[in-house]
């Protein structure tokens, strides 16, 4: 094996060991123990070598974000395959978006949280949201529902679906009390607009 190969590959895994060693600490102790010395001391590095990876503490953080994401979308993309209608994908889009928030409290704070600036967290969401705005799109043409503001929307969804997830992930609501919630409230949305109510209303 070339040397350059094998040091890529080198690089790669140690990436990958410090990524994991920050998701862990993210999800076991939260945000407040996530340091650069931490992980390090963690995967036996020094500060420096984390360093050569992440150039500080938030961008490590927006590595974790993105990490969330695409962990929320694998998960939203598989219910989404178990339903065989549009409807029945729908309520389980919102029941996963409510289980991954309180399987992961810590993680998904640190997705809606201020660690990174809004555009960062938009950008690190946008593949959660493309499912989304997929199936939002397939349910509009499957009830010939014409949607005056798409994108309008999509964000009343994630909204609706944000507060019910960040409710129970915070233990104010009991974890299968949010899901039916977050079920109750998206039937809700849906139905209003089926009868003609304004996206943006």
């Amino acid at each position: 094996m070339p040397t350059g190969t094998r040091r890529a590959r080198e690089r790669a895994r140690t990436r990958e060991r410090i990524i994991e060693a920050a998701l862990h600490v993210l999800e076991s102790e939260g945000a407040s123990a996530l340091t650069i010395r931490r992980i390090a001391t963690d995967v036996e590095y020094t500060a420096p070598i984390v360093y050569q990876h992440f150039a500080n503490k938030d961008a490590l953080v927006l590595e974790l974000i993105a990490h969330g994401h695409h962990l929320m979308m694998a998960d939203l993309e598989r219910a989404a395959a178990e339903e065989p209608d549009i409807d029945g994908r729908m309520t389980r889009l919102a029941s996963e978006y409510v289980r991954f928030a309180g399987r992961h409290p810590h993680l998904y704070q640190a997705m809606n949280g201020d660690a990174v600036d809004a555009e960062g967290r938009r950008r690190a969401a946008a593949p959660a949201i493309g499912v989304l705005t997929e199936l939002l799109t397939a349910w509009s043409q499957t009830h010939d529902v014409v949607l005056t503001d798409f994108d309008d929307a999509c964000d009343i969804v994630w909204a609706t679906l944000y507060g019910v997830a960040s409710l129970g992930a915070l233990g104010v609501l009991g974890g299968e009390r949010a899901e039916r919630l977050a079920q109750a409230a998206l039937r809700t949305l849906l139905r209003g607009w089926q009868t003609g109510l304004p996206a943006n209303a």
